[in-house]
């Protein structure tokens, strides 16, 4: 599946889940730490790793097939993000899904993500359409066969080709950013089918604007976007 995310997503979404035998060619190139920071994330993010579950780093490197001291920088550096918490004698946990951090996320995103794809519809490009369109091919076929996890990587993909596209590198930043701390919220939202088709009617209106250069339409298409996946994942979780 060709879309435009990074390496290690693409060998992730065949490796999340390790095959008898070991990783695949493209994953042993990558270190340790950083093999065991992406899968273990990815367990995270698609709630593998439930919200509010304890983890025992020698357990889950057994589970990875991997050593204690690969899982265990890649689990100082997902406290860091604070994915986890780990508590001396405690142990480790992941963080909860929090909606007051969640409606942070929201707001922030509709501040700069409304105003980035005012900036993409002036200046987007015949490559940019081609990306887009790429992306939007494989989410139909991905919604086709319910994989929420490809459904995560692609609605990532899209937004990160509008950042880019905004030609300021400052909101990629803080896009991706953004984007990084939504992704458990994201994989609980796109987890419902009935709104899996509705993400992919809203991507087609925000990438139609875009095309046509027309910043207003893209920026109420975006703000709507939005909109629907606050008041999805708030329901969801029951606030």
């Amino acid at each position: 599946m060709r879309v435009p995310v990074t390496k290690s997503a693409r060998w992730l979404a065949r490796a999340a889940v390790p095959a008898p035998g070991g990783y695949p060619k493209e994953a042993r190139a990558v270190p340790l730490k950083d093999q065991a920071y992406e899968i273990i994330r990815h367990h995270i993010i698609i709630c593998r790793f439930a919200p509010g579950e304890k983890l025992n780093e020698a357990q889950v490197a057994e589970s990875l097939g991997l050593s204690r001291m690969p899982v265990r920088h890649a689990l100082a550096r997902l406290r860091l993000e604070g994915l986890v918490t780990i508590r001396p004698r405690k142990g480790i946990e992941v963080r909860p899904i929090d909606p007051v951090e969640l409606l942070q996320i929201i707001e922030a995103r509709t501040v700069n993500e409304c105003h980035a794809v005012r900036l993409a519809a002036a200046r987007f490009t015949a490559e940019d359409t081609a990306a887009i369109d790429d992306v939007l091919r494989h989410t139909e076929a991905a919604l086709e066969r319910h994989d929420t996890e490809a459904l995560m990587l692609l609605d990532k993909s899209f937004h990160a080709i509008i950042a880019q596209a905004s030609g300021n590198t400052v909101f990629l930043d803080i896009l991706g950013n953004l984007h990084d701390r939504a992704v458990r919220f994201w994989f609980i939202s796109l987890e419902q089918q009935t709104h899996q088709g509705s993400v992919v009617q809203e991507h087609r209106a925000i990438r139609d604007a875009l095309v046509a250069h027309d910043a207003e339409a893209a920026e109420a298409a975006m703000a709507h976007h939005i909109a629907a996946f606050r008041r999805n994942v708030m329901l969801l979780i029951g606030q």
